[in-house]
């Protein structure tokens, strides 16, 4: 069987399991009745079971079988993965707003290069995004966007997808992505816009991506309030 089938199954059994189909620390059916279902192979069953516990979606348990261990209480963002935040509320089931709440085009200098790692000179889109999840204004984002990489956006594309704009209309290819996670005391932007709920400080992630030729089109800083929020990677131990 080819890469597509078992992919099928890894994101058919992934939106199961997202759609609390199998609920949290519920067993999968058995490879047998997986097979059947799908009609294809044991082995194409077990590389799709193994993404799927690459991504952290389930873990196998010896003498019982496989286990869903993904819970979505929280809103969980992928540490590890390129996604946008509209992929990132939809694979969470949240609705979602995007409000723009400033725009403007201007030149890197020295002090605004220490902070984004752009070069002095480039000339950037600074964009303050505030995301509302269920009506409730949760996320702060702040964009820098190279514009000789993200050519002609405006406030319209930018409440939409920046991303989705960027591969679909641009065509250009995100490669990349540099994350830190750090806590910072709420700014005055923060008190501003945000629904901070007596929180005095934020889960700021720094993000630094980049395209297929290698430049570096863009730093944003999301700023969380922290107590609704998840950031999460998987990982397997590979004993000797």
């Amino acid at each position: 069987m080819g890469k597509a089938v078992y992919h099928d199954i890894y994101l058919e059994l992934k939106k199961d399991i997202e759609e609390d189909q199998y609920a949290f620390k519920e067993m999968l059916p058995t490879e047998q009745v997986l097979i059947k279902r799908f009609n294809c192979s044991r082995n194409t069953v077990r590389r799709a079971i193994s993404e799927l516990a690459k991504d952290g979606y389930i873990q196998s348990v010896r003498g019982k079988g496989v286990m869903v261990i993904h819970r979505h209480e929280s809103i969980e963002f992928m540490f590890g993965g390129v996604e946008s935040m509209k992929e990132s509320f939809v694979r969470n089931h949240k609705t979602f707003q995007t409000e723009v709440v400033h725009f403007e085009e201007l030149t890197v200098d020295e002090a605004l290069a220490q902070k984004t790692m752009l070069s002095v000179g480039t000339e950037v889109y600074y964009i303050k995004r505030l995301r509302l999840v269920e009506d409730e204004a949760l996320i702060l984002d702040v964009n820098y966007f190279d514009r000789s990489v993200v050519r002609d956006l405006t406030p319209e594309k930018a409440a939409a997808s920046i991303y989705e704009y960027i591969e679909e209309e641009l065509k250009v290819k995100i490669v990349t992505s540099k994350r830190y996670i750090v806590v910072e005391k709420a700014q005055e932007d923060d008190k501003k816009y945000l629904d901070l709920a007596g929180y005095d400080c934020l889960a700021v992630v720094k993000n630094y991506a980049y395209d297929a030729n290698g430049t570096m089109f863009e730093y944003t800083e999301s700023r969380h309030r922290p107590d609704r929020f998840v950031f999460f990677d998987s990982a397997q131990r590979l004993k000797g």
